[in-house]
């Protein structure tokens, strides 16, 4: 009988050290980070002493930030939470989200008039019917939950890749949506789909009279838009993936105009074909930013770059890119998203923890930069 409890007692020792040893193939590979180290508040009249500083470490797989008016920060992680973030992390969960792919919680906006009726805006991939979709939802933030949810738009396809997301209101008061392709490219140029588009709305969802198809299409022939600003002239950038797989490259910044068609998938980089517009600049073929989030400051258009790993920085005077200039090449990985904060500085996502990158000890942060110290 001891003999058999102590056969037993070994084959458990075994057993639990088999498991230990082997962990990672038992367990999935991606687990959340630990959430920890929040440094700052950001207060328009506060002067930041360090040129780059770490805001908040940890995070999981962020995607868009905004800032509050009393100087917290919103920022959505693509597995469906929505992180206020100030003195502390509140952690908001968002229903409905199924991050599947380049897909999950993405863009995120808020009212122009915030102060007064706390209306934001969140873009996220669903499941519908068995398929994928995307959509925008309007809440209403209060005592850190949401409320009052109202759809937006709805009807815009998804897929593991070429999900678009980024939302973001423009000075004529509308809101600016960008859609993918949702790997299917011959939605692009189909001026009835909402797939491959810069969509505009009104902030109820309604149709602007001026759209030019009478439709939410404001812009159309895109592959994938990741990325939107304004100068200061009021004229609208959009960053846009190029192709992928082993022909990699021709990534675009465009100079966007309402009715145009933006030429995917009939004309790539540097083609022209009539009644297309080709991009103001191109990646070309042999180097890829994969761009993403963008931003306007002191005339230039910054613009992160994933598989690029760098900031990029696109002079421009009259619609036309002067110089692109390159920074922080390498040096913090997969770059998402980036936006002028209100103290002037910018503020960088990074992605090493999207399955596409390498994440480093403390990823996914996000980081603020002193623009004068850039090169």
């Amino acid at each position: 009988m001891k003999k058999s409890w102590l056969i037993f007692i070994l084959v458990i020792i075994i057993i639990g050290s088999a498991v230990y040893l082997f962990k990672d193939k038992f367990l999935k590979s991606y687990s959340p980070p630990a959430q920890t180290n929040i440094q700052v508040v950001v207060n328009p009249s506060l002067q930041p002493a360090a040129n780059i500083e770490v805001v908040a470490d940890n995070l999981d797989v962020p995607w868009e930030i905004v800032f509050l008016p009393e100087g917290e920060m919103l920022l959505t992680e693509r597995p469906g939470r929505l992180l206020k973030i100030g003195k502390d992390r509140k952690v908001i969960e968002v229903n409905g989200v199924h991050p599947v792919g380049e897909g999950g919680l993405l863009g995120l906006a808020l009212h122009p008039d915030f102060k007064t009726n706390n209306f934001i805006y969140l873009y996220f991939t669903s499941q519908e019917g068995g398929r994928f979709v995307n959509q925008v939802e309007r809440y209403k933030l209060q005592n850190d939950s949401l409320t009052d949810r109202k759809v937006i738009i709805n009807g815009i396809l998804g897929s593991s890749n070429h999900d678009g997301g980024r939302i973001a209101f423009g000075p004529d008061g509308y809101l600016y949506i960008t859609t993918g392709d949702a790997e299917q490219t011959n939605l692009a140029q189909d001026k009835n789909s909402l797939n491959g588009k810069i969509l505009r709305v009104s902030a109820d969802g309604s149709i602007p009279k001026d759209n030019p198809f009478s439709n939410a299409v404001y812009s159309y022939g895109h592959r994938n838009v990741q990325g939107i600003a304004w100068d200061n002239d009021g004229n609208l950038w959009a960053t846009e993936h190029g192709r992928s797989g082993m022909l990699s490259g021709m990534d675009e910044l465009n100079f966007i105009k309402k009715g145009n068609n933006y030429g995917w998938p009939i004309i790539q980089g540097d083609q022209q074909r009539e009644g297309m517009v080709t991009p103001v600049i191109n990646s070309g073929p042999n180097e890829t930013w994969a761009p993403s989030g963008a931003t306007y400051l002191n005339g230039s258009i910054f613009f992160a770059g994933l598989r690029g790993e760098t900031l990029y920085e696109a002079k421009i005077s009259n619609g036309k890119v002067l110089e692109l200039k390159k920074h922080l090449q390498k040096e913090y990985g997969r770059l998402r998203t980036v936006k002028v904060g209100p103290d002037g500085y910018l503020y960088i996502l990074t992605n090493n923890r999207d399955g596409r990158g390498t994440p480093n000890t403390g990823d996914d942060k996000l980081i603020r930069i002193n623009p004068k110290s850039l090169q």
